[in-house]
């Protein structure tokens, strides 16, 4: 198979990172049960880290890496097509293992966006949002509707703009736009999105149903 190179990508100097729990039994979307058992949140999660993996490689935006944490027993991130670039998350926090995959980013490419794997709204036309965006400003965020963000994008290793956030809260949100401001770097933000992390979640799936079999 002839290899692809970089210059087929729409923006070759940037890199998006997508991050992603090992999927085990009884850790993963804890929060939608009762509403789901534990059977059907491990499957939920496998599902929309294979939908978020498919959507970074669709539009061939640019080169990807799976930054994942925990142990996969079930080697289901090798299992994923095209097989992942996976690295392993570093960090006490998310704040850390953040800035520590974006700074590995940017010691080799331009620029580094960053996203979860919980936000299937996330499409080739938002990614190329924060990419153009983030030619003109230091920072793009896309703003979760329950106070987070679902991506992030970065031309600058800053760890300060990770500090002091109140993580998995709703909060989230503005205090890193307070943070940047008090760092005095530029940020754009992109339209609301939703994530999938509660029961009242489940409506935005947008087609993509929780299964049983997803392993």
């Amino acid at each position: 198979m002839e290899r692809v190179s970089a210059l087929n990508y729409e923006f070759p100097l940037a890199l998006l990172v997508q991050f992603a729990k090992a999927p085990l039994l009884g850790q993963v979307k804890t929060r939608m049960q009762p509403v789901l058992s534990v059977a059907q949140s491990l499957a939920l999660h496998c599902d929309l880290v294979r939908h978020t993996h498919q959507t970074l490689h669709r539009d061939a935006l640019c080169q990807s890496q799976l930054w994942t944490s925990g142990e996969d027993r079930a080697d289901f991130f090798k299992s994923l097509l095209p097989p992942p670039d996976i690295q392993c998350q570093q960090g006490v926090d998310l704040g850390e293992r953040m800035h520590f995959a974006i700074a590995s980013g940017l010691k080799r490419w331009r620029a580094v966006v960053l996203i979860g794997s919980d936000c299937p709204a996330i499409n080739g036309n938002y990614l190329r949002q924060a990419l153009l965006a983030l030619e003109s400003v230091d920072v793009v965020l896309g703003p979760a509707a329950d106070g987070g963000y679902v991506l992030i994008a970065m031309k600058r290793a800053e760890p300060r703009v990770f500090e002091g956030v109140e993580w998995s809260t709703c909060r989230v949100l503005g205090q890193t736009q307070a943070r940047l401001a008090s760092l005095k770097m530029s940020c754009h933000v992109l339209p609301v999105l939703n994530d999938i992390d509660r029961p009242e979640d489940l409506v935005h799936l947008n087609g993509l149903a929780p299964q049983q079999n997803s392993l």
